[in-house]
């Protein structure tokens, strides 16, 4: 069961095409990760499906229910993190938290929520007086206060320290075992590979890839680089069978192989790759 279903979105701004003919399916429980460079037209596809901006073509279908006529029953199955959040004055963390629960029908508790995204220490804190990671996990923490079915997730970790983002992970993990769908745009492509189920690459307003983070470009080609040093100079060889290049070398050395390295393919490599064979 499909809990986004999009069929041929298109949305321009004047002469300028941000989202053209897209398609996309996200099935409940799954974690969907949006990649693309910066004006690639990843927050107007978020936007639109939040129902937060219309479209000029498409038939979408989020939770069963078209998001260009949301209905209050169909908000309260969603949970939100915006890019960027307006100001929540000089309220504390847990009024902001208090204030968003009495939206929904049957929220997490206000500690539950704070907990939940590290900053129970800083309840009583006002919001202006939070640090940028600090406001972002608030961010977080309204976003789930209402058990969504749906998160959607628009760079949810800027500004956060490499600590916050490991609990940030751990957080979603927790999430996706409960069985929330999760749409997650992110610039962190270490991000996308530790949480996403499947990637999309979205450049110029069009999809270019749809698959496991492990299948996206040459990670799915399995080749990986052996590295080695040898009369002082480095050597490199590409190979799906790493093991026997390995095994090789060391008939080759008495003792250690200098300067060995098995090199697999990153998400980041292979994105790149892919966005830049694209824009050539």
């Amino acid at each position: 069961m499909s809990a986004i279903e999009v069929r041929g979105l298109s949305r321009s701004y004047g002469d300028f095409v941000a989202v053209s003919d897209l398609d996309l399916s996200i099935e409940t429980g799954e974690c969907l990760s949006i990649l693309g460079p910066n004006g690639a037209g990843k927050t107007t596809v978020v936007e639109i499906l939040e129902g937060y901006r219309h479209r000029d073509a498409g038939e979408i279908r989020v939770l069963d229910v078209d998001p260009a006529h949301p209905t209050r029953s169909w908000r309260q199955r969603i949970g939100i993190v915006l890019q960027s959040a307006s100001d929540l004055g000089e309220l504390t963390v847990r009024e902001a938290t208090q204030h968003f629960a009495r939206f929904y029908s049957n929220p997490r508790t206000v500690d539950e929520a704070i907990d939940l995204v590290g900053l129970s220490e800083k309840s009583e804190s006002r919001v202006s007086r939070l640090s940028g990671g600090q406001r972002r996990r608030l961010d977080v923490a309204l976003g789930v206060i209402g058990r969504p079915e749906l998160l959607f997730l628009d760079e949810p970790t800027t500004g956060f320290d490499p600590e916050a983002r490991r609990v940030f992970w751990d957080l979603i993990r927790r999430l996706k075992d409960e069985g929330v769908t999760i749409l997650l745009t992110t610039h962190y492509l270490d991000e996308a590979d530790a949480l996403a189920d499947r990637v999309i690459v979205v450049t110029r307003g069009k999809k270019v890839a749809d698959t496991t983070p492990a299948g996206l470009g040459s990670r799915s080609e399995h080749v990986v680089r052996v590295r080695w040093k040898e009369n002082d100079v480095v050597q490199e060889r590409q190979t799906t069978e790493p093991t026997q290049v390995v095994q090789e070398l060391a008939t080759r050395f008495a003792g250690e192989i200098p300067g060995l390295e098995v090199v697999r393919t990153t998400l980041e490599q292979a994105y790149l790759e892919l966005v830049e064979s694209d824009q050539a």
